[in-house]
């Protein structure tokens, strides 16, 4: 009788693992179902780095393992883009780590810092992996509040009030996922003085700071915030390069070597033409970034806007990102009585909160990644339903 590793009770199927399959069902049935949910982006990258991609993959000695701390090229050209966007100084040599996306950073940086036992403080709402990746590794997940009247920054007041002697790790994400919420100067500061306090290591997630938003920010801008925090970043949203699973984080020398201790014992290195084109990508000009990060998805803001208010859910318009997020209004129990409609009746998926963790409960949440006339139909159908 074959059994699951203990470790399996403690996390179910990712939703959106689970709900694509029903989604499947559905577009086989002929339901033709128009996706608002998933993240990842619908344009290609610059056609500069798609070039650099087909160039080295022809070359016959560009295909064997590449070293796991990355090639040169990368690491100098990540190191180039955070002095171009944030004027954040790197050591490419010792201060950067390319990864496999963020989601590995995550796993990655846990088996660094944090012994089974251990807690660590996830944000709620939140990405759900710092939650189900805590709980495999064996860590004790526990939550701190975002507010949503102070822009979803943390509660900060309930933060001071924690006992946090077991607490190893803090993960936080500005611009934040699913809220919006902006990136403040303020904020951070404030988590690298709790971080040298408590003696607990901030990890920022910040892979959305190009999106909808001018004036893109770094936990590592803060004075002193490289020897107590870590950041995450990725090429997936900022790049539209989410199957291409490039990202790095960034740190002090010491932090970067304990997480490469991990990762070289996991894996063996990206493939050399996967590493090269996304150092190219880097250097993509500011008229790139502003077309493919500010203008298509201000133009898809405005339908999904038109959706929520369809709704009947409010929604904080200076929030930033490629998600809107919206709450629901008081007429329903749950939020699935809404997102279930939508989908069975108006044959389009969106995202219901709840799967960020229990303050996300009464929001909805919709993803910008679709053609502006795939998100034109999808108000069409909703209106033809609500009206």
């Amino acid at each position: 009788m074959f059994k699951p590793a203990n470790r399996l009770n403690l996390v179910s199927e990712y939703y959106f693992s689970r709900k694509l399959k029903e989604v499947a069902r559905l577009n086989a049935e002929g339901r033709d179902i128009i996706s608002l949910a998933i993240g990842s982006p619908d344009m290609p990258p610059s056609a500069q780095t798609v070039e650099r991609l087909c160039e080295v993959a022809r070359d016959p000695s560009a295909h064997g393992y590449q070293p796991t701390m990355g090639t040169p090229e990368l690491r100098q050209a990540m190191a180039k883009f955070y002095k171009r966007w944030y004027d954040v100084d790197l050591d490419p040599a010792t201060e950067l780590q390319p990864l496999i996306g963020s989601k590995e950073g995550i796993l990655h940086i846990t088996l660094a810092f944090v012994n089974p036992g251990e807690e660590v403080l996830v944000p709620n709402p939140g990405y759900p992996t710092y939650t189900s990746l805590s709980r495999l590794l064996g860590a004790t997940v526990v939550n701190y509040d975002l507010d949503e009247a102070n822009g979803w920054q943390p509660d900060f007041r309930q933060l001071e009030r924690m006992d946090t002697s077991r607490v190893r790790l803090m993960w936080t994400n500005y611009p934040n996922m699913p809220t919006g919420g902006r990136a403040q100067r303020q904020t951070y500061e404030w988590l690298v003085g709790f971080a040298r306090e408590r003696q607990i290591v901030v990890v920022n997630d910040n892979p959305y700071s190009f999106i909808l938003n001018d004036h893109p920010l770094s936990l590592l801008q803060v004075d002193g915030a490289k020897d107590c925090c870590i950041e995450l970043n990725s090429m997936s949203k900022s790049h539209n390069m989410p199957g291409w699973r490039v990202g790095l984080c960034a740190s002090n020398a010491q932090f970067i070597e304990w997480i490469l201790k991990v990762k070289s014992n996991i894996d063996s290195g990206t493939f050399r033409g996967l590493q090269l084109a996304a150092a190219d990508a880097y250097a993509n000009s500011d008229e790139w970034h502003r077309e493919a990060n500010v203008t298509t998805y201000a133009r898809r803001r405005r339908l999904a806007e038109q959706i929520m208010q369809q709704l009947g859910c409010t929604y904080d318009p200076t929030q930033v990102g490629m998600f809107l997020w919206g709450k629901i209004p008081p007429i329903y129990n749950n939020v699935e009585e809404l997102t279930e409609r939508v989908l069975h009746e108006a044959r389009v998926f969106i995202t219901p909160g709840f799967i960020f963790g229990s303050r996300g409960e009464r929001y909805i949440r919709i993803s910008l990644c679709a053609k502006e006339e795939k998100i034109e139909e999808a108000l069409n159908r909703i209106k033809t339903i609500w009206n």
